[in-house]
């Protein structure tokens, strides 16, 4: 036996050879071998024997396996309906947070594009001009939006009413943006197939209208959806369904409910039947598409549609409905604009030198009569339609004043609707012969008389050679008789004799504003000049010599009574010698009475005036006055083509119809002054040497002498 050692008193081992380094291990045999080799990733326990035991027990039989052990799991559990829709409201949920943290982004990102919310305000509405007749009937509006705001309170009940029930059902519910009405929306486009209604609320609307352009776009919506908001925690519902009446856009330039309603049926919103405010209610969806005046049937069954929501929605019953539905086989009637916005335009012009810049809604009166304003407007119209065929014209236009320039009516052509170019007052056209009274006006200033005879017959100055309209010349002849047959050569001889600056600052006297050339054919009208001009500087003739000013404006004020500007008489004084207007009247009373102007009546009145035709009857004027009124017509075609008329035929024509009317009711008063008439002066007035003409009488002269100039 093997002697202890000291140091091992508890614990007997030795070491085999096996043990030892180097030692070469005996070869594990059958399971113990298997037992041995520990799986990777298995726990050995530290044994002092040949065995091995693992924590994670025994390894499994079969083919060990390679790599990281793979995890148990337990059985799946069955897809039951309970579990499926636990994961769709799962699913949902994190779609809907997601989707609501990229709507929040958006709406931060275009709501920092706005000004802050402090400094948001309505801004004002654009100033409407309302201009008014002598009486107080609108003529028309002017200004952006083309006509006046409105209360609510003064509207019939179904106006708003319509607006309501075809834009906003729910406009007193919601809270500027309607989900609902959106939803709604949504269901009503997918089952249609197509978009037929959108979700923008009436204050989403008035949002875009007051701050916003019209794009759309993503960013547009979320900034109106915003603002609409804003509006909503601002104004009460009646303000901001106010503020929508007077600011969306009807189509045609009117811009507001009281705009829309003079333009399509030429009256105020405040009298507007249902089946009208229906109309226009319906025009909101499509200004363009629903338009009463473009496309009269459409709108009307668009206004069936309105009517048919307001029963529904209770505003009114559905035979009141049926009742105010257009019928289907008759045509809406709308407004005709009528010549009266020829006025309208020429006043708006004067504004800003009457009052400056406009910042509210002002009421202008005017100084035209209505019925005489409507009257010559058909006289005019009249005439183009019945005889402008066959004479070569196409427009026309009158202007009517009292002898101190009160204007009266104003005619600036045949269809304001199809053309709005003022022939009255913006036409510069060549007067003819309707020019030659300041010719003979400057003579008689010289001291020449109506009884001075001059020669008519051809001549030559200075390479220019005037000749009369008919070929014919009738040797010595009165200045009278002259001016009456419209003598072209005796004019040129007067205005030579006199000078042509003479002629040019005797017209300027008379109120010809329009710069003219002093040269010698100005005596045959060539310079051109408005009607409105040329015909007020006929005016001293009629009243005495005082020069006028033609005024149209009599007052300015606000909407709430202050008054901004009131007329005063004005004008340049006495412009004529009392003794010369007696000749001049003497001699264009003449005109009328053997002249081109004899066509001309006025059921006894003393009357007065020149007939002028232009350069190959491109222009037809007649000038006409009585101790009461001055009215200028003139005819022709704005391209400037030559016509069939003459300043004594169709001018005439419409001058005396126009006048007898305005003269209706007055007592007949005398043209001012008294010429007597004296021997005839023989003055020779530029002689020259004039070819041989066999003797015939004066009488036989003038007879031959043409009319029509």
């Amino acid at each position: 036996m093997r002697k202890k050692n000291a140091g091992a008193l508890f614990m007997d081992f030795h070491i085999s050879p096996d043990d030892r380094v180097g030692g070469r291990p005996k070869k594990a045999r059958g399971r113990a071998a298997v037992a041995k080799k520990a799986p990777r990733g298995s726990r050995v326990e530290p044994q002092f024997d040949d065995s091995a035991v693992y924590a994670d027990g025994p390894p499994r039989r079969g083919k060990p396996q390679r790599g990281k052990a793979k995890k148990v799991r337990g059985r799946r559990k069955p897809l039951t309906l309970s579990r499926m829709f636990g994961k769709l409201v799962y699913w949902l949920f994190v779609m809907g947070v997601w989707g609501g943290i990229a709507v929040a982004g958006i709406v931060i990102y275009y709501a920092v594009q706005l000004p802050s919310s402090d400094t948001w305000a309505v801004p004002d509405r654009p100033a409407n001009i309302r201009i008014v007749s002598s009486d107080g009937q609108l003529l028309s509006n002017r200004g952006k939006t083309g006509g006046e705001a409105i209360s609510l309170r003064e509207l019939p009940y179904y106006v708003p009413a319509a607006v309501l029930a075809i834009e906003d059902k729910r406009f007193y519910e919601h809270i500027g943006v309607d989900p609902i009405g959106i939803i709604r929306a949504l269901i009503n486009n997918t089952a249609e197939g197509r978009i037929t209604a959108g979700g923008s609320t009436i204050t989403q609307q008035l949002a875009k209208n007051l701050f916003l352009t019209p794009d759309q776009t993503i960013g547009r919506k979320v900034q109106e959806a915003l603002l609409a908001l804003w509006l909503e925690q601002n104004y009460n519902k009646e303000a901001i369904l106010e503020l929508y009446l007077n600011r969306v856009f009807f189509g045609n330039g009117a811009t507001g409910i009281e705009a829309a309603a003079q333009v399509y049926f030429g009256k105020s919103a405040r009298n507007l039947s249902l089946g009208e405010a229906a109309v226009l209610a319906g025009s909101l969806k499509a200004p363009s598409a629903y338009n009463a005046k473009k496309d009269p049937e459409g709108a009307a069954q668009r206004a069936r549609v309105v009517l048919r929501e307001m029963a529904d929605e209770g505003y009114i019953s559905a035979a009141e409905a049926k009742a105010a539905a257009i019928d289907p086989n008759q045509r809406i009637r709308t407004k005709v604009t009528g010549a009266e916005s020829y006025v309208a335009d020429w006043v708006e012009s004067l504004m800003t030198a009457y009052i400056g810049e406009i910042n509210e809604d002002v009421i202008v009166s005017t100084t035209i009569d209505w019925d005489l304003q409507k009257h010559a407007e058909f006289v005019v119209r009249e005439a183009v339609a019945n005889q402008g065929e066959e004479r070569g014209f196409s427009q026309g236009a009158l202007v009517a004043m009292d002898v101190d320039g009160t204007v009266r009516a104003l005619v600036g052509g045949t269809d304001y609707a199809q053309s709005q170019f003022n022939r009255a007052v913006s036409a510069r056209r060549q007067p003819g012969s309707a020019f030659k009274p300041f010719v003979y006006l400057a003579a008689m200033e010289k001291g020449y008389t109506p009884e001075t005879v001059a020669d008519d017959a051809p001549f030559d100055y200075n390479g220019w050679s005037p000749q009369n309209a008919s070929g014919k010349y009738a040797g010595p002849v009165t200045l009278r008789n002259a001016l009456a047959y419209s003598l072209n050569t005796v004019s040129g001889r007067l205005a030579i004799d006199v000078g042509p600056e003479k002629v040019v600052e005797a017209a300027m006297r008379l109120g010809i504003s329009t710069p003219m050339a002093a040269v010698p054919s100005i005596a045959l009208g060539t310079s051109e000049v408005s009607l409105l001009e040329l015909t007020a500087a006929y005016a001293p003739f009629a009243n005495g010599g005082i020069g006028v000013i033609a005024n149209v404006i009599t007052r300015i004020e606000t909407a709430s009574g202050k008054v901004l500007y009131e007329a005063i008489p004005a004008g340049p004084g006495q412009v004529i010698q009392p003794e010369i207007v007696a000749e001049m009247n003497d001699m264009l009373t003449t005109a009328l009475e053997i002249g081109t102007g004899k066509k001309a009546q006025l059921d006894g009145w003393p009357i007065a005036g020149k007939t002028g035709t232009s350069q190959k009857a491109r222009d037809a004027m007649f000038i006409g006055y009585s101790a009461r009124m001055v009215t200028g017509i003139w005819l022709g075609n704005d391209d400037d083509t030559a016509t069939k008329l003459s300043g004594g035929n169709v001018p005439v024509e419409i001058w005396s119809a126009f006048m007898t009317k305005a003269h209706a009711g007055m007592a007949v008063a005398e043209l001012p002054g008294a010429y007597v008439r004296t021997e005839v002066t023989d003055v020779a007035l530029q002689p020259m040497e004039q070819p041989e003409r066999p003797k015939r009488t004066l009488v036989d002269l003038l007879g031959d002498i043409f009319a029509g100039n």
